[in-house]
């Protein structure tokens, strides 16, 4: 069955130790993705909104436009910021009546809460922290798995591997995750954040041994920072594979006026998840904001769409409606050639 006429869910499967803040630097070691679709009726999409779904590269996978991570759904036992159930199925049935029927989750999301709302709108289960290790056989068939009976879905449509493990050959790593699309299981591979050698890498173990290759990369891009643009994503428009960057609007820095914070900023200082603005991001920033005031629109329009010209989707992590809301960009919303190359160039 096509996409189009499924309920695309996504999750996002990574590896990590424990579950406090100052414990989720190691989040940055895990290695482990996946993205996930069960069989479901066709989504009614609201006919007022014009909504966009994209394939992924040369794959027969649609997503939609944009992809809503999830990781503000779950428990603010996990971080005080997060919505809990019932805010949380709120906001998830307003993005799946506006259209939305991608969703980047996670199990390091409220260790695995997020996941769960996700599956059902019920009473949080009673349950397991998920502790896998890496891109081993054993680990990635574990998570899949255990992924799998929680969204209680047959099979995931992109599994993601979430940084590369310098412990597990590639040939082992690549081998299990051919096994896993051989079984059914998934239908299609991509990678996240990870040095573009070691991207190319694997795919050239897959390609040489004739198992599945990626056909999508998720890493970090916006208009505060573009490393990728150096080589990731010169490799991934070589060999058609789509691009769904996450923290387009650079953890919300690209969304509000300078000086001020957010819950969510203003828990994360003093961390290796603070941003720290370099006086070039300040002019970048400014730079939106005058642009959204000349158009009409706001801040963060201006970041994801000037994020859509050069990737598939950008991942969005909202926790209102509003922004929500303004995530949803119709074909009115352009940026012309001189604000993309020109004003946002420094």
């Amino acid at each position: 069955m096509a996409l189009c006429n499924t309920f695309d869910m996504r999750s996002t499967l990574q590896h990590i130790g424990s579950h406090g803040l100052g414990d989720m630097v190691k989040w940055f070691r895990s290695n482990f993705k996946l993205t996930s679709v069960p069989e479901s009726p066709p989504l009614l999409i609201n006919a007022g909104k014009s909504f966009q779904r994209t394939f992924l590269g040369a794959s027969g996978v649609r997503v939609s436009v944009p992809i809503l991570g999830a990781m503000g759904i779950g428990s603010s036992k996990w971080q005080s910021w997060v919505l809990d159930e019932e805010k949380g199925v709120e906001l998830l049935k307003k993005a799946f009546d506006l259209g939305i029927n991608t969703i980047d989750s996670a199990n390091i999301y409220s260790n695995g809460e997020s996941e769960r709302i996700i599956e059902s709108p019920c009473l949080l289960r009673r349950r397991d922290y998920v502790n896998q290790t890496g891109l081993s056989r054993a680990g990635i068939f574990n998570a899949v798995n255990a992924s799998l009976e929680r969204l209680d879905t047959p099979y995931i449509d992109i599994l993601m591997i979430h940084r590369y493990d310098p412990q597990t050959p590639a040939e082992e790593t690549m081998r299990a995750l051919h096994d896993l699309v051989q079984s059914g299981k998934v239908r299609y591979l991509g990678a996240s954040s990870m040095h573009t050698w070691q991207f190319a890498h694997l795919n050239h173990v897959a390609e040489k041994n004739g198992w599945t290759k990626f056909v999508v990369m998720e890493d970090e891009h916006s208009l505060l920072y573009r490393e990728e643009e150096r080589e990731v994503f010169g490799y991934c428009k070589y060999h058609d594979i789509g691009i769904i960057p996450y923290s387009p609007l650079s953890t919300g820095s690209l969304a509000r006026p300078l000086g001020t914070d957010s819950l969510r900023s203003t828990l994360v200082k003093g961390t290796p998840f603070e941003v720290k603005l370099s006086e070039a991001d300040k002019v970048i920033i400014a730079r939106v904001e005058e642009t959204a005031t000349k158009k009409g629109w706001k801040r963060s329009q201006v970041a994801l769409v000037w994020s859509q010209t050069k990737t598939v989707s950008p991942i969005v992590g909202v926790t209102q409606e509003d922004r929500l809301i303004e995530s949803i960009l119709g074909k009115d919303f352009v940026l012309t050639e001189e604000e993309i190359f020109i004003r946002f160039v420094f």
